[in-house]
């Protein structure tokens, strides 16, 4: 079966690619397993064989209803397929910063207090949301082991003088690591690009708790810095900061020279940025 490019569905068909998934998610039957989009169910059945649970999420109800037939005939018992949006199922929850409140996606999943993983091959469109949904709730999965588009795990994994926000929201939550390149033959039917696993471990909100910083706030600079990450960071926090000289001043007390560009700033660097600006303006 192909999948529905007006989904971005493209079905895993390299076993290796599985497998790969699987060792770095590094699973034992004390594991409940979230699968976005098991399409077909190669992935769902290999996470079977391994984990305690596996809840799998699919938007397709052809696909949804073909999976559970598949699943009943080969007498699998411990995946529980959830036909609905991924990005919906807590929408009621969602507040204008993006936060979601742990209880309602945990109550939509099913997944109780348990601690998760997230293991799946997810469509291109859905990433940098579907990464933010994850990162910012309370109900955090320990880690995510994912296919993506290779150029965007690339860019998740980028460093100084590279950044850019979405390497930003991801390695202020986690540790992400590009375990290896998928080719483009690997999937059904073939998409125009490369892919890559990658996995994002130690996942949690100590960094802001640690740092004593509001995520809200912080990310606020982040998104007005990056909205204009070709120009020099006075340019777009002048409006939150009060004024160009208050930004400049907020710039240097966070030890940062008067032409930073957003691109070229450490997390730490970020943080002293957030705190002085937090201090010293509305936000």
């Amino acid at each position: 079966m192909y999948g529905k490019k007006s989904l971005g569905q493209h079905f895993l068909r390299c076993e290796w690619v599985v497998d790969a998934l699987i060792a770095t998610a590094d699973l034992s039957t004390d594991d409940t397993v979230l699968e976005i989009g098991p399409g077909t169910g190669v992935l769902t059945q290999a996470l079977a064989a391994r984990a305690g649970e596996v809840i799998a999420i699919e938007k397709d109800k052809r696909l949804a209803d073909r999976l559970t037939y598949e699943l009943l005939r080969k007498k699998i018992d411990n995946v529980r397929i959830i036909t609905g949006d991924i990005l919906r199922l807590p929408q009621t929850s969602q507040t204008r910063f993006g936060r979601f409140e742990a209880g309602l996606i945990r109550d939509d999943l099913g997944i109780g207090s348990r601690h998760y993983k997230v293991v799946a091959n997810i469509p291109y469109y859905l990433t940098s949301r579907l990464l933010r949904m994850l990162l910012v709730t309370d109900a955090r999965p320990e880690r995510m082991v994912l296919t993506i588009q290779k150029e965007v795990a690339e860019r998740i994994v980028a460093a100084p003088p590279e950044m850019n926000l979405l390497a930003l929201s991801v390695q202020a939550y986690g540790t992400p690591r590009i375990i290896k390149a998928v080719p483009a033959s690997c999937f059904a039917p073939r998409p125009e690009v490369d892919s890559a696993i990658i996995s994002i471990s130690d996942i949690s909100d100590i960094f802001f708790r640690k740092n004593s910083v509001d995520a809200t706030s912080f990310f606020k600079v982040a998104r007005l810095a990056f909205g204009q990450k070709r120009k020099q960071l006075v340019n777009p926090l002048a409006a939150i900061a009060g004024g160009k000289e208050k930004a400049i001043a907020a710039i240097a007390a966070a030890g940062l020279g008067p032409h930073a560009r957003p691109q070229e700033l450490s997390l730490e660097q970020w943080v002293a940025l957030s705190r002085t600006l937090t201090n010293s303006s509305r936000l």
